[in-house]
């Protein structure tokens, strides 16, 4: 328990951070109450009574301290290797502890809990990993790793094995398929091996009774590293036997740009728009048309003599306007009202559209999850140079699902005129149906405009319809390459 010590009262235990039940281990952060420093800890549980039990426990000793000698910024350094009556007390209920530099950073499974890494990202931080099992498999030793637990997201975002202890019965090739199941866990956020961490999930299988492929999800991922991925996975004379054969796909991939990348990034953030910290997100590409730039020179000049112009026509009028006694030809002349005395009036003109903002926004999804859920308010900020983009699928709707969209919500029901969409996604299907609610089926929505977008904006003229307080912009069709970015969204209200 937390505050229990261990290994003969010097290392007090502070949090657990997981349970590799294949070798009945604790994972554990603790202090060493010698050296005043925090240690990572593999206990192996189990009762030195069990001959099965301590035998294997020893053999994992034996391995862990093997790999000691290693030294490798992928592996955490081992600095001590217990055993009973080795610096494990009686009745501890211990068959051994492996001590380790505690790894500074995030639990690898918490930071794919929202959604996968893109390719590049996965790449990189994969890679010292790989480094560290080929360092080990070069001297003929068995690293372990085998499980998403033991691996943690290092402080310079690297991958590191944290929770070192080789299984007693674990080959150099379960390292590779290790590597390949940690390269499918950052590329899909599944698992795909037996004994899953908790709170993620198992892949999917497909008809053959292998686990599909990375790209068969996501259609971005690039081929060579999905194949990388199924390919470790499997021991057949097809598959990926070394981790030297993984680190060079991994060294392509992580230099090709991931696919939201196409401006240069502002800072830390892997993709080229910025969360809560302030930057733009954008999918545009600076203009650098030497033409365009030579024709909006001449635009600016004759706009400038143009307004010279106008000032100088100004002025002389004034001039005229004051020097004459208002009897001059060129003076103002009054006009005298029609007979009655009435002015006769404009006829009334209808009230101008007025444009209304909307109180929340959320992405509607029927299947699956949400697309970048997180941005969706970009659609609706006002600012041009941000927006909302669906997901990248390999195939057109409606082969995964009949669409995607944008649920607006608004402070009350209102009769809606129109809505403008700007986009560089030109061929993007996109219908306006009213809802009942923020989260109604589809079948319960009512298609009240539909039109495909041009680069630019787009206005969608609505049906005349009842006030609804719902609007849902759904996508039917994507747009070039099946995905399809909303730059802003203008919804105007009949007068």
């Amino acid at each position: 328990m937390p505050g229990g010590v261990v290994g003969d009262g010097r290392y007090r235990l502070l949090a657990q951070f997981g349970v590799d039940k294949r070798a009945a281990a604790q994972l554990w952060r603790a202090q060493d109450g010698q050296l005043r420093r925090d240690v990572a800890l593999t206990l192996l549980i189990g009762d030195s009574g069990d001959h099965a039990a301590a035998t294997a426990a020893r053999r994992t000793l034996e391995r862990a301290a093997h790999t000691a000698r290693i030294t490798h910024h992928g592996q955490a350094r081992i600095l001590d290797v217990l055993g009973p009556g080795n610096g494990i007390g009686v009745g501890e209920g211990l068959l051994g502890i492996i001590v380790a530099d505690w790894a500074q950073g995030t639990d690898l499974v918490d930071v794919i809990a929202e959604h996968p890494l893109p390719p590049a990202t996965a790449a990189r931080l994969l890679e010292p990993l790989a480094g560290a099992v080929e360092a080990a498999h070069h001297q003929g030793l068995v690293l372990g790793v085998d499980h998403p637990q033991r691996v943690r997201v290092s402080a310079e975002s690297t991958l590191k094995l944290a929770f070192p202890g080789p299984l007693p019965q674990a080959s150099l090739f379960d390292d590779v398929r290790g590597l390949g199941a940690i390269l499918y866990l950052l590329l899909t956020s599944r698992w795909p091996l037996p004994n899953p961490p908790a709170g993620v999930a198992r892949a999917p299988i497909g008809p053959d009774g292998r686990v599909v492929a990375p790209r068969a999800m996501y259609g971005y991922i690039p081929h060579d590293l999905s194949a990388a991925a199924v390919r470790c996975l499997d021991d057949s004379p097809g598959g990926i036997r070394t981790a030297a054969g993984l680190i060079r796909v991994l060294e392509r991939a992580k230099s090709i740009p991931d696919v939201t990348q196409t401006i240069a990034a502002v800072d830390d953030d892997e993709e080229d728009y910025l969360d809560d910290d302030g930057a733009v997100w954008t999918t545009r590409r600076p203009s650098n048309n030497r033409s365009k730039r030579r024709k909006l020179a001449i635009g600016v000049t004759t706009l400038a003599v143009a307004t010279v112009g106008v000032l100088a026509w100004l002025g002389t009028q004034l001039i005229g306007f004051f020097g004459s006694d208002g009897t001059a030809a060129g003076g103002p002349v009054a006009v005298a009202p029609p007979p009655g005395g009435n002015t006769p009036s404009a006829p009334a003109q209808p009230a101008p559209p007025k444009p209304i903002d909307a109180a929340n926004v959320q992405v509607f999804n029927t299947k699956g999850t949400p697309d970048n859920p997180k941005r969706v308010n970009r659609a609706v900020d006002g600012d041009p140079a941000t927006g909302w983009r669906t997901d990248k699928y390999q195939n057109p709707f409606p082969a995964l699902k009949p669409g995607v969209g944008i649920m607006a919500s608004f402070a009350e029901a209102v009769p809606f005129a129109e809505v403008v969409i700007d986009s560089p996604s030109p061929g993007t299907v996109v219908e306006i149906r009213s809802a009942p609610s923020e989260k109604p089926d589809l079948d319960e929505t009512k298609v009240i405009g539909k039109a495909t977008l041009q680069e630019g904006q787009t206005k969608l003229q609505l049906d005349a319809a009842e006030p609804t307080q719902h609007l849902l912009v759904w996508i039917t069709t994507l747009g070039e390459g099946n995905v399809s970015e909303l730059v802003e969204i203008d919804f105007t209200r009949t007068g």
